[in-house]
C-alpha cells in the first residue's frame, strides 16, 4: 500500500484509480480553488493523473512560482482554441511555455495583422469565462495519428511519427485537441493575467526549407503588477534592441544581398570592436597568453580526426577544390591550436601553454534561428586553449575566473550567474576520460566558484561527453541573462590527436586541455553591450568620444584647431561644421549618443576655452581645453 505524505506530516493511502483531484477533496476549499498541479517527491503531475506511487506531496497553487510555467503553457492552449474558433482552416505547430511567456505556431494562408492580436485576446477572455476544463487522455500512437489526420493536422502527425512510441498523451480544451505531455491547470479560469505581445514568422522545426508558420507570442503572470512591470521592461528592451540601434548608430548591419547572418561593420562599429579587442589582447598578454592566428580553412581530414565532420557536418561549410580535396571553413579553433601545440614535444617544465586567438569561425546556422548579432553564421570567438598538467589545473581555472571577472566588470557587467555542468556518475561509460580525471576537473571548477561570492547552480548529467564546464551568464541593466564566458574541459581531443607532455619521470602523459571563451564571441558581446548601455557607451568604448560644434561659420577654424589638439592626445573627435542651426546639431549629436559635446563661439575663441556638455551629467560649463583633455584622458584610462 502506497501513501501520500502531506507537508504537515499527515498521510493518506492511495486506492487504485485515485487521481490528485480525489486528494484535493479532503483539503480546504481555499486550496481547492487555487490548485494548479501536484508535486510528489519533486516531480510535478497533472491533477487529473492517476496516482501511481506514494511520496511527499505538495499541492501547487496560483501563489506558487512553480505554477507559472503551467499557467503559461495552459494559456498557449487557450490561445490556440481562440484562433481555432476565429479561423477554421488553421493548422497547429507547437505551443510551449518559454522563459518569459508562451507562444503558439499557426499555419494558414491569410497572415495575422496587429489587429488580430486584440481579437484573439478578447476571444481568450470570452472563452475563459465559460469555465472550460482540460481533460487528459493517454491513447495509442496509431489512434492519435488517425485523430490528427482526421482533423487535418499534419504537423501533429509528423511529431507523433517522430516520437516512435506506442502511446502518447493528448489534452482537450473545448474543441481544441493537442499532443501534449502537460501538465495543465484543471480549470482555464486559473489563467487570469495574460497578454498577447507580438507576431513573428517561424519555420517549422527551424528548417528554412519547411513551411513558414506564424508565431504568436504572449505572456502570463501570477499578479497584475508583475505583468505591468514586464510590459514596461519589454518596451525598454525594444528601445535598447541592438538590431535597431546598430544600424541607427552606424555600427553594423546585416545586408541580405550578401547573405543572412553575415555582419558588415561600419567605421564606428570597427572602432568599437577595436577598443574591445585591444583591451582583450592587453589583458591576455598580461596573463601569460600567447597570441596566435590559425587559417580560416583546413582539410576535411582534420575535422574527421577531431570528430566534428561526423557529428557537426550539417553546420559546416564544405569546400570542394580542383585538387579533389575537401576543405572546411573552420567552425571552431581548437584543432588548429592543437596542431600548433604538437609542433614540438613539451616537457612539464614548458607547461602551461596558453594560446589565445580572436579567431573567426563559420557555422551554417538555420536561417530561422538567426538573430541580429546574437546568432550569426560568421563570428569571431575570443578563444583560448590551455594545455597543462594535473598539478597546474586548479591554478589555471582560478586564473580563468580572475581574468573573466576583470574583463566583464570593466565592460560594465557587475553581476553574473554561474552554471556548473557535471557528469552523471551512473553513466561513466558514456564519457571520454577516466573517473579520476573527471573528478579532478569538476573539483577544480567547483573550488574556483565556491571561493567567490557568486550565485551558482550545479547541474548533474548536463556535461557533454568530453568534459565538464562552467557557463557564466551576464546580468544586464534590465536584469536579463546573457550567455558569455564558458570554461570547458576536454578529455576527448587530447586522445584523438595524441596531445601529450613529458612528465618529471620522463613519461608521456595526456595533457589536461581547457577550452575557454570569456566574452563568447565579439559579435554576441557587442550585441549585449549595445543593449546593456542602450547605445550610450562609456567614454573609453564610444566610437566618437567628443563632437565639436562651432556656433557659426566664423568659429570653424577654432573648432578645427581644438579637434587637432584633442586628437593628438588619442581621443576620438569629430567636428560638425554644417550650416545648420546649433540646436539642430546638438539634437543630432544627442541622438548619436556621443559622450561629450563641445560648443565654441566668440567668447570661447577669445579666451581659448571650450563649453562642455556631458551626455551623463549635462551642461558642465566653460573649461580650458587642456583641462578638458586631461579629464578625458583620465576617464578613458580608468575605463569607468
Amino acid at each position: 500500500m502506497s501513501k501520500l505524505i502531506f507537508p504537515d506530516g499527515a498521510s493518506r493511502k492511495i486506492d487504485k484509480g485515485d487521481t490528485f483531484i480525489d486528494i484535493l477533496e479532503g483539503l480546504p476549499r481555499s486550496v481547492q480553488k487555487k490548485a494548479v498541479a501536484a508535486k510528489v517527491d519533486g516531480r510535478i503531475y497533472d491533477l487529473r493523473e492517476e496516482i501511481k506511487s506514494g511520496g511527499k506531496l505538495s499541492i501547487l497553487t496560483t501563489e506558487d512560482e512553480e505554477s507559472l510555467e503551467i499557467i503559461r503553457h495552459s494559456a498557449s492552449h487557450l490561445m490556440a482554441l481562440a484562433v481555432m474558433q476565429l479561423r477554421e482552416d488553421v493548422q497547429f505547430g507547437i505551443g510551449p511555455a518559454i522563459e518569459d511567456g508562451f507562444y503558439y505556431d499557426f499555419f494558414f494562408d491569410l497572415p495575422f495583422s496587429a489587429d488580430d492580436l486584440e481579437k484573439i485576446e478578447k476571444k481568450m477572455n470570452d472563452l475563459r469565462q465559460e469555465g472550460l476544463e482540460f481533460t487528459r487522455e493517454e491513447i495509442s500512437s496509431k489512434q492519435a495519428i488517425k485523430l490528427f489526420k482526421d482533423q487535418n493536422q499534419p504537423f501533429k502527425v509528423e511529431l507523433i511519427e517522430d516520437l516512435d512510441t506506442d502511446t502518447v498523451t493528448i489534452y482537450k480544451l473545448g474543441s481544441f485537441v493537442d499532443l501534449c505531455a502537460g501538465p495543465h491547470v484543471p480549470d482555464i479560469k486559473l489563467v487570469k493575467i495574460f497578454k498577447l505581445l507580438s507576431i513573428a514568422g517561424a519555420y517549422w522545426r527551424g528548417d528554412e526549407k519547411r513551411e513558414m508558420l506564424q508565431r504568436v507570442y504572449g505572456t502570463a503572470f501570477l499578479k497584475k503588477s508583475l505583468l505591468d512591470d514586464h510590459i514596461i521592461k519589454m518596451e525598454e528592451a525594444k528601445r535598447r534592441d541592438h538590431r535597431k540601434l546598430g544600424p541607427q548608430l552606424e555600427l553594423f548591419d546585416i545586408i541580405e544581398e550578401a547573405g543572412a547572418g553575415l555582419v558588415f561593420w561600419y567605421p564606428k562599429g570597427y572602432i568599437l570592436r577595436e577598443a574591445i579587442e585591444g583591451y582583450w589582447k592587453e589583458e591576455h598578454r598580461k596573463d601569460g597568453y600567447q597570441m596566435i592566428t590559425t587559417p580560416h580553412i583546413a582539410k576535411s581530414d582534420l575535422w574527421k580526426k577531431s570528430g566534428h565532420y561526423d557529428y557537426y557536418r550539417e553546420n559546416m561549410y564544405i569546400i570542394n577544390t580542383d585538387e579533389e580535396q575537401e576543405y572546411v571553413l573552420k567552425p571552431m579553433n581548437c584543432p588548429g591550436h592543437i596542431l600548433m601545440y604538437k609542433n614540438k614535444l613539451h616537457s612539464y617544465r614548458d607547461l602551461p601553454v596558453r594560446y589565445a586567438e580572436l579567431g573567426t569561425v563559420y557555422r551554417n546556422e538555420r536561417s530561422g534561428t538567426l538573430h541580429g548579432l546574437l546568432r550569426v553564421r560568421g563570428f569571431t570567438q575570443d578563444d583560448a586553449h590551455i594545455f597543462c598538467t594535473p598539478e597546474q589545473l586548479n591554478e589555471e581555472i582560478d586564473n580563468c575566473f580572475n581574468l573573466a571577472h576583470k574583463l566583464l566588470t570593466t565592460f560594465g557587467f557587475k553581476d553574473y550567474e554561474v552554471e556548473l555542468s557535471l557528469h552523471d556518475p551512473e553513466k561513466m561509460d558514456q564519457y571520454a576520460g577516466s573517473k579520476e580525471e573527471w573528478e579532478k576537473a569538476e573539483n577544480a571548477l567547483l573550488e574556483a566558484v565556491k571561493k567567490r561570492d557568486i550565485p551558482f547552480k550545479q547541474i548533474p548529467g548536463e556535461a557533454v561527453f568530453y568534459g565538464p564546464k562552467i557557463d557564466l551568464k551576464l546580468i544586464d541593466a534590465l536584469g536579463r541573462g546573457w550567455q558569455a564566458t564558458t570554461i570547458q574541459f576536454d578529455f576527448n581531443l587530447p586522445r584523438r590527436f595524441d596531445v601529450k607532455y613529458v612528465n618529471e619521470n620522463n613519461e608521456k602523459k595526456f595533457v589536461y586541455m581547457v577550452h575557454r571563451a570569456l566574452l563568447g564571441s565579439i559579435e554576441r558581446f557587442v550585441g549585449t553591450l549595445i543593449e546593456h548601455y542602450a547605445g550610450e557607451f562609456p567614454l573609453w568604448l564610444s566610437p566618437v568620444q567628443v563632437k565639436i560644434l562651432p556656433v557659426g561659420i566664423d568659429h570653424n577654424d577654432y573648432a578645427i584647431r581644438c579637434a587637432e589638439k584633442i586628437r593628438e592626445n588619442g581621443i576620438r573627435v569629430e567636428t560638425d561644421l554644417r550650416r545648420e542651426k546649433l540646436g539642430y546639431r546638438i539634437r543630432e549629436a544627442e541622438l548619436e549618443k556621443i559622450p561629450y559635446m563641445i560648443v565654441v563661439g566668440d567668447r570661447e575663441m577669445e579666451n581659448g576655452d571650450v563649453n562642455v556638455r556631458s551626455k551623463a551629467t549635462g551642461l558642465e560649463g566653460t573649461k580650458k581645453l587642456d583641462d578638458l583633455i586631461h579629464d578625458l584622458v583620465d576617464e578613458i584610462d580608468k575605463k569607468d
